[in-house]
């Protein structure tokens, strides 16, 4: 079997240098701190899928030209779309705020 440098990281198990590397300055951090860059990567994730929101909105033709709100809206959808009560509720809002 083939493994990829990839496979190491989410293998059972197995850890490598730069997994180990993180753990260790995640351990090192006192809690304010780990809430901080737990903040922070959140923040970043939503506004990459806000980016790729309106990305493919450029590529399908339709106007990049979003309203905040409704892409909010779309990034939760984005998010916690896999769960059938929440996307049924987040989607409720999309409708609300689209018109």
């Amino acid at each position: 079997m083939d493994l990829l440098v990839g496979d190491l990281v989410t293998m059972p198990g197995l850890s490598n240098p730069i997994e180990s590397a993180y753990r260790d300055a995640i351990d090192a951090m006192p809690p304010a701190e780990r809430v901080a860059r737990s903040a922070a990567m959140f923040q970043w994730t939503r506004q990459q899928l806000a980016r790729q929101i309106i990305a493919e909105r450029k590529v399908d033709g339709a106007s990049p030209d979003i309203d905040p709100e409704a892409l909010k809206w779309m990034v939760a959808l984005r998010l916690y779309g896999d769960q059938p009560v929440v996307r049924r509720l987040i989607e409720q809002r999309l409708r609300d705020v689209s018109g």
